[in-house]
C-alpha cells in the first residue's frame, strides 16, 4: 500500500499506580489486582471490572501483536473507566495527571509507533484545558473524552468550551462512549456494550448537531468517534426526516439537517462486518472513516483491519484512505509522514 496503517482506537492501563485514595482523597478508586507476570484485574473498589493482560502495559507484547495484524502505527489511549468525572474536580486532576504520565512511559519505549493520547477532568472546562495544554507540552499528541459528563452532553457549554480550545491548539479528539444506563434489561449478556455504547454514541453526536455545536466550532476541531459512530450512521435518515417534519422539536439549534454535518467528524471501522463498512462508508464518505480496533479488549477486531481488508467493494484507493490516509487528517500528520 506505501503508506503506514494507523490504528486510532486502542487503550492502555498501566501496570502499577500509586494508591489513588491516598494521593487524590475519596474512596473506591480503581485498583489493579496483579494475578501473574502477565494477567491482572481491573477492580473498582472490591468489585471485578475486567481481567487485562500483559498487552495493556508492555509495549513489547502490544508491538509484537501490531507486527502480527500489519499495524504500523497505534494511537494509544486511557481506559474510560479511570476518566472520574463523577468525582470531585480536583481528585479528577490528580488522577488524570497520574494516569497521563504513566501512558508517556508506555509510548516511550516506542515513539515512532505509538501516539499518545491524555485523559482531562471534563467536569472542570479550565481545568481540562489546563491538563490538555500541560499534556500536549510533554508529548501527548491529542486527548480522549467520554461522551458525556453525568447528565451533561457534548454540547454543554462547559464541555463546548473544551472544544474550542481542542481546535485552537490543534489537539484531534476521540470520543469515547463510557458510563452506559443500567437496568435490570440491559446487565445481562453484556448489553450495555452491546445495545448502550451505540446508543450512548449515537446521542451524543445528535446533541453535537442539535445542539447546534457544529454550527459554532471552527471546522479545524477534529473529531472521531468510537465503533462506528455507534447507531447514528444506521439511523441517519430517521434523524433528517424528523428534522423535516418535526423541526418544531427536533431542530434544536442545528441550521441544517443532519445529514448536513457528517463531514465534520470521523468515525472508526470497528463494525466487524462488510456490510456494516459499506454502510458507514455510504453514510459518513470514504474520506470520514479511520482504522479502529478497540485493541486490546475482547470486544475489539482482531486481526485489527480485517474487516477494511476484507471488503470486496473497497477499491485501492479507498483502503489507503481507511487504512492510513484519513488518520492522518485526524491526526494532523503531514501525507506519507509518521
Amino acid at each position: 500500500m506505501g503508506e503506514p496503517v494507523i490504528d486510532v482506537h486502542t487503550h492502555v492501563v498501566p501496570k502499577g499506580w500509586p494508591e489513588l485514595s491516598a494521593i487524590c482523597g475519596g474512596s473506591g478508586w480503581p485498583w489493579l489486582r496483579v494475578d501473574s507476570e502477565r494477567d491482572a484485574m481491573i477492580m473498582v473498589g472490591e468489585v471485578e471490572f475486567r481481567p487485562i493482560g500483559a498487552e495493556c502495559w508492555d509495549a513489547g507484547v502490544r508491538l509484537s501483536d501490531m507486527d502480527a495484524d500489519g499495524v504500523d502505527v497505534q494511537v494509544i489511549s486511557p481506559t474510560p473507566v479511570f476518566f472520574s468525572y463523577d468525582r470531585p474536580a480536583d481528585q479528577a486532576v490528580k488522577v488524570a495527571r497520574i494516569f497521563n504520565d504513566l501512558t508517556l512511559e508506555i509510548a516511550a519505549a516506542a515513539a515512532d509507533r505509538l501516539i499518545p493520547f491524555c485523559q482531562v477532568p471534563l467536569q472542570d472546562p479550565d481545568a481540562a484545558c489546563a491538563e490538555l495544554d500541560r499534556c500536549l507540552a510533554a508529548g501527548h499528541r491529542g486527548v480522549e473524552i467520554g461522551n458525556h459528563v453525568g447528565d451533561r452532553d457534548l454540547d454543554d457549554e462547559g464541555i463546548v468550551t473544551f472544544l474550542q480550545h481542542c481546535a485552537g491548539v490543534g489537539a484531534p479528539v476521540f470520543v469515547h462512549p463510557w458510563d452506559m444506563p443500567t437496568s435490570p434489561r440491559i446487565d445481562r449478556w453484556m448489553a450495555r456494550w452491546l445495545t448502550g455504547m451505540p446508543a450512548e454514541t449515537h446521542l451524543s453526536v445528535l446533541a453535537l448537531i442539535l445542539g447546534g455545536v457544529f454550527d459554532r466550532v471552527p471546522r479545524s476541531l477534529r473529531l472521531c468517534f468510537a465503533h462506528g459512530g455507534g447507531s447514528f450512521p444506521f439511523w441517519l435518515g430517521r434523524a433528517d426526516n424528523a428534522w423535516r417534519r418535526r423541526g418544531d422539536v427536533v431542530r434544536g439549534r442545528s441550521a441544517h439537517p443532519p445529514s448536513h454535518y457528517v463531514d465534520r467528524f470521523f468515525v472508526d471501522t470497528v463494525v466487524f462486518a462488510p456490510a456494516a463498512l459499506r454502510l458507514l462508508i455510504d453514510t459518513m464518505g470514504e474520506d470520514q472513516v479511520v482504522l479502529g480496533s478497540d485493541y486490546p479488549y475482547p470486544l475489539g477486531e482482531r486481526p485489527v483491519g480485517q474487516v477494511v481488508r476484507k471488503a470486496p467493494f473497497l477499491t485501492l484507493e479507498q483502503r489507503v484512505k481507511l487504512l492510513s490516509a484519513n488518520a492522518r487528517r485526524f491526526l494532523g500528520l503531514p501525507p506519507r509522514e509518521v
